[in-house]
């Protein structure tokens, strides 16, 4: 069978540990016997990452605002522990935060709904996408350690060089931490119409929490801007879809959705989205089944699964010994590249051809064919559930892709 040709590359960003290693067997089974796969390449391993000072990472986001459509592995973001272990000239920041701060977009992440795996909170009937800003917050903080004594100040220093200073904390009696963090209007305005774009295409009603009894500038800013958009540019657009908006608290979005069916865009500031979207994901049943989409204002789209490296398998992998590593979330991150990809160079095969590996996916878990993590929280009448380990699963999804 001929394979299906591409016109414009795609930006591959390989990762780190055990998706590593599954990044590398989905394409030898998944995607180079059936595409002529064009990709620029960037290794974004940690180790690559380190040899040249970050800037590979950066290389590969400008990269994906060249060509629109990148597809990326999961990485490790350093902590001191890494810091040794790999002999690391510094605790290089988070390539995601980099990426996303380059392309300024929202990343949109939602379940991969397979027949049979039942989720942990039993309401949830539908699926909840969760948006979350990819800007700002503690991804792009200045913090540092204070000593006895230190006074520390927020100095804002207007255009015509008027300063206003105000006091953060006196630390005379002992010495402690500070942070401070930043927001842009225009990426918060972006963040709000990609969610409210995003709800209207989905048909599906749009949450926004915040803290801002708490954060009564900060938070109270992203609220305002929400509240503004939404009634001057989509209330109407909203009605005639029969979806709503709404304004709450970050703590009672928590309650409500817990409390819910699903079946609504939940749109969190950036650390909140950072930390519910893996409550979501693992709630559905595992972070190996959540898609995660970075979509920029200028319609440049970076796909990725939503979860980390899966270091425990990896190093189980490094000493010969079998691992069942979901890759659903993964292979997800490349079909969503391609189909994105072929809707864009105008390639209806492309698209196609990752609708059927994605319908392949799920109906090899349907069927009960899955890794070690679905085996538990699979139900389905009359089928029982085998366990294959990380390449017999993608073969299995080859047979029935080849069917």
């Amino acid at each position: 069978m001929a394979k299906i040709q591409m016109k414009t590359p795609l930006v591959e960003m390989d990762g780190d540990e055990m998706t590593r290693v599954l990044w590398q067997w989905i394409k030898e089974e998944l995607l180079l016997p059936y595409i002529d796969l064009k990709t620029e390449y960037y290794d974004l391993g940690l180790v690559n990452r380190d040899k040249t000072d970050d800037a590979v990472t950066v290389e590969a986001a400008e990269a994906n605002k060249k060509y629109g459509v990148g597809v990326k592995c999961a990485t490790i973001t350093p902590n001191a522990q890494r810091v040794e272990e790999y002999k690391l000239k510094k605790m290089w920041k988070s390539p995601n935060g980099t990426i996303r701060r380059i392309l300024d977009g929202t990343v949109f992440r939602a379940p991969i709904l397979a027949k049979g795996i039942t989720p942990y909170v039993p309401g949830w009937k539908k699926p909840i996408a969760l948006a979350r800003h990819a800007y700002g917050d503690v991804y792009a903080g200045v913090e540092t350690r204070t000593e006895k004594g230190d006074k520390a100040y927020l100095v804002v220093e207007n255009a015509d060089g008027v300063k206003e200073k105000i006091l953060i904390q006196d630390f005379s009696s002992g010495g402690g931490i500070v942070q401070s963090v930043h927001n842009l209007d225009t990426s918060i305005q972006s963040f709000a119409r990609s969610c409210f774009n995003y709800a209207l295409g989905a048909k599906m009603p749009l949450w926004f929490a915040t803290k801002d009894t708490i954060s009564k500038t900060y938070d109270h800013r992203f609220k305002d801007i929400f509240a503004e958009i939404y009634e001057t540019e989509y209330k109407k657009k909203f009605e005639e879809a029969g979806i709503e908006y709404m304004y709450t608290l970050i703590d009672d979005a928590v309650a409500r959705v817990i409390r819910s069916e699903g079946g609504m865009v939940w749109a969190c500031k950036n650390y909140d989205g950072d930390v519910m979207s893996d409550m979501v994901a693992t709630a559905y049943g595992s972070l190996g089944m959540m898609t995660s989409v970075l979509v920029s204002p200028e319609g440049n789209y970076e796909f990725e699964a939503a979860h980390g490296t899966v270091t425990r398998h990896y190093y189980k992998h490094l000493k010969g010994e079998e691992t069942s590593t979901n890759s659903v979330a993964t292979i997800f991150a490349w079909t969503g590249a391609l189909a994105k990809r072929g809707e864009l160079d105008g390639i209806p095969e492309l698209v196609a051809f990752a609708k059927k590996l994605e319908a392949a996916t799920v109906r090899t878990i349907e069927e009960g064919e899955m890794t070690g993590d679905l085996v538990s929280l699979f139900k389905a009448e009359g089928v029982t559930p085998k366990k294959l380990n990380s390449r017999e699963f993608l073969q299995a999804i080859r047979r029935r892709l080849d069917a």
